[in-house]
């Protein structure tokens, strides 16, 4: 561990990943300052050094390489302070917005991250917190130059976006990812307050309905700075003519994203009036209810052929097959393709897929099968991401996709660096030669769905291809494990999984030696997901020595129990340790911990848990 050099500890930093880059104006105070060189006094040497080394921090944009750029020395700390125009935390509880807002005194975007993961997945309770409004209130006054705000599993209300737009005049970037408690009153004050927004993205957010305020109307009447607009996540249906109308005025749109309720004639229409487009998300990409837009849907294909600069196409929500051939024309220059809501079977992804030689991120269902992705090997050799997601609705015990699909993406797409993959069945001979037919794998998550699924083929344990993963992909930071492993599985990954950041883990091991591997042998390790796995107290105790190096350990539904969390508790005082029940175990004794939540803090834990978390 790195000792510690100023005020705010090395763990400070490890836990508030920041992001630097950019100038505030310091070059012209300096050329001031060189005009009366003749009257005002020569600076001294270490005033010097502190003006070259703010100008030299300048250039330094990665947050790790700031981070131990800070621990130098206490000029070092205060300089870097001083240079750092982007914040990163990656959890909202791990430090103030006081304490943050003393040290950087200059942001101006700020990327904040709240619950953690599984929330996606419905394990972590509805109002268990991670509220957006601390920080708001705080900065209004702290960064009055502030531009952009990202905001990931945050909990928003309508107040706060009103507050955020009217603090902020400067203001420029917006973009929420799932988060919740906003709806479309708080979009209305962003559009009309911002007049100098260039990025509005919901993604993944759950935006609620009961205000169905025409919030699209709300942009400015003048030419606006919009570069960006997504909201492909809202429900409800948006004012078409006022969306034309905005896009029409609106020649630096680059980025649209669109609903389920915008029809195939109405996105004809906006392609028409925006054929500068690079990225597209198509909405429903269905026919309309009105007779009368027939003919607008019938030369959808035409309007793909005058989008010249389309390289990225998303959407297709409640998709008529018969359309998807209209995309042809944009099929040749695309580099990102999002199928992931289509259901379309491998003869229809194959009409597509023939033209996309360039496609470096595709993701899709996989109702196309092995036979769809063989076709995606054959064809996009430039292949980088992949993602293949389950469909909701599958007979039990159907086969979709299987060993046979990722073989052939492994021996077709030689340059994948990314690859998340849900299938019902899996063989190690296929996740070995994965990991030899891709060496430069940086993400590898494979989710055989169902509880210990051996290797289909020969009944073994999946030890050996997750072990040929961590021993072959050499650049490996993020693993997802799932299927029949035992502690040989978790052994490899401590043995050579040095780089690796984030390790999920569901449905797996067989004692607690598994775990200990793990914490022993992974110095890099940040998050780890642990779910449905026979991991207990020995398990948790072994990590002792690093868990203030770690942004976050989840384990839910392993075998935890109360007494060996309250020891965690006591013997690291500077780690927050939540047990968090469900609503109907509240006021239960029972022992066993069904969720435990951990993460560094460098104050005082938080005092707005709700009464289903108890902070130990």
């Amino acid at each position: 561990m790195r000792e510690e050099k100023t005020e705010m500890s090395e763990d400070e930093d490890r836990t508030v990943d920041l992001g630097g880059g950019g100038s505030d104006g310091d070059g012209v105070a300096d050329e001031a300052s060189s005009s009366n060189i003749w009257t005002c006094p020569s600076p001294t040497p270490d005033q010097v050094l502190e003006i070259v080394l703010e100008n030299v921090l300048l250039f330094l944009t990665s947050r790790r390489d700031r981070n131990a750029v800070s621990l130098v020395c206490k000029s070092w700390y205060k300089a870097e302070a001083l240079t750092r125009y982007e914040l990163f935390i990656g959890n909202c509880y791990a430090v103030s917005p006081r304490r943050a807002i003393e040290r950087f005194q200059k942001v101006r975007s700020l990327m904040l991250k709240g619950k953690p993961r599984f929330a996606d997945f419905n394990l972590v309770p509805q109002n268990w917190g991670a509220h957006f409004l601390p920080w708001v209130s705080t900065m209004t006054t702290a960064y009055p130059w502030l531009e952009k705000v990202y905001l990931k599993r945050m909990s928003v209300t309508d107040d706060d976006l009103t507050l955020l737009a009217k603090s902020f005049p400067g203001f420029k970037e917006l973009v929420l990812v799932c988060c919740e408690g906003f709806g479309t009153s708080g979009l209305a004050a962003v559009a009309s307050e911002c007049r100098q927004l260039r990025v509005l993205d919901l993604i993944e957010d759950d935006v609620m309905e009961d205000d169905e305020v025409d919030w699209i109307s709300c942009f400015p009447e003048a030419g606006t700075c919009l570069e960006s607009l997504v909201f492909d996540c809202v429900e409800g249906p948006v004012n078409f003519e006022a969306l034309e109308q905005l896009v029409a005025r609106t020649p630096s749109l680059r980025r649209l994203k669109l609903n389920q309720h915008v029809s195939l004639g109405q996105l004809r229409r906006l392609m028409v009036r925006a054929p500068q487009l690079t990225h597209l998300g198509t909405g429903s990409f269905s026919l309309s209810e009105n007779p009368a837009q027939e003919d607008q849907e019938a030369n959808i294909s035409e309007a793909f052929t005058k989008c010249k600069s389309l390289v990225c196409l998303s959407g297709f929500r409640d998709i008529v097959l018969d359309y998807l051939p209209t995309i042809h024309p944009v099929c040749a220059k695309l580099t990102s393709l999002n199928l992931s809501y289509a259901n379309i079977n491998a003869e229809q992804l194959k009409s597509v897929i023939c033209h996309c030689h360039k496609l470096q991120i595709f993701w899709v269902l996989d109702s196309v099968r092995d036979e769809g992705l063989q076709a995606v090997a054959a064809t996009c050799k430039e292949l980088r991401e992949l993602r293949v997601f389950p469909m909701d609705a599958r007979e039990d015990g159907e086969v979709f996709v299987s060993e046979v699909g990722l073989l052939a993406i492994s021996q077709g797409c030689r340059k994948l660096r990314s690859i998340l993959y849900f299938c019902q069945e899996m063989s190690n001979a296929a996740v070995v030669a994965m990991s030899q037919n891709c060496p430069d794998l940086v993400v590898f998550r494979l989710c055989i769905m169902g509880r210990h699924r051996p290797d289909h083929v020969t009944g073994e344990p999946m030890d050996e291809g997750f072990g040929a993963i961590v021993m072959n992909c050499k650049k490996l930071t993020r693993l997802a494990v799932s299927g029949l492993l035992t502690d040989n599985a978790f052994s490899y990954i401590g043995r050579y999984g040095k780089l690796v950041r984030t390790l999920s883990v569901a449905f797996a091991g067989n004692s607690d030696m598994g775990l200990r591997y793990v914490l022993e042998g992974c110095p890099k390790l940040q998050k780890l997901e642990i779910r449905d796995s026979p991991f207990g107290d020995s398990a948790l105790l072994s990590g002792l020595h690093h868990y203030y190096n770690m942004r976050f350990l989840w384990m839910s539904s392993c075998n935890l129990s109360l007494e060996g969390c309250k020891e965690v508790a006591r013997r690291m005082p500077h780690l927050v340790v939540e047990v968090i029940r469900d609503m109907e175990e509240v006021d239960t004794v029972d022992d066993a911990v069904e969720k435990l939540y951990m993460y560094r803090c460098l104050e005082e834990h938080r005092r707005d848990a709700p009464s289903s978390v108890t902070i130990l």
